[in-house]
């Protein structure tokens, strides 16, 4: 492995394990705490992974869309003849990729509400 991967792959692995540690510390299973205030920290870490799950799920469709539009674009301006056949398959290629983004949406809504 080379010296740059390697160095990169123990800076992934110690943030991982940093915010592992966090985790365990903010849901009270590292450090003792009252049942009340346990309560209180499910709840909040509920919410807390609704937000995580939302805004991690969003990231993959937004830079889809975006490279959609861009390339769409240029094509545009290599073929402007081509204007319907390149629109009718961006928009239905952001269909797609605003689909994930709505499944995301969907496993927020559960995590905050139903679990």
């Amino acid at each position: 492995m080379h010296a740059a991967t390697l160095a990169l792959t123990r800076r992934g692995l110690m943030a991982a394990l940093i915010l592992a540690g966090l985790f365990l510390l903010a849901s009270g299973i590292a450090g003792a705490q009252e049942a009340g205030d346990n309560e209180n920290t499910v709840q909040s870490m509920k919410f807390l992974a609704a937000a995580i799950a939302m805004g991690v799920g969003a990231v993959g469709p937004a830079i889809g869309i975006g490279l959609l539009g861009g390339k769409a674009m240029e094509a545009l301006g290599r073929n402007p003849e081509a204007a319907g056949a390149i629109q009718t398959n961006m928009i239905l290629a952001i269909a797609f990729a605003e689909a994930i983004g709505i499944y995301a949406l969907v496993v927020s809504i559960l995590i905050g509400f139903v679990f």
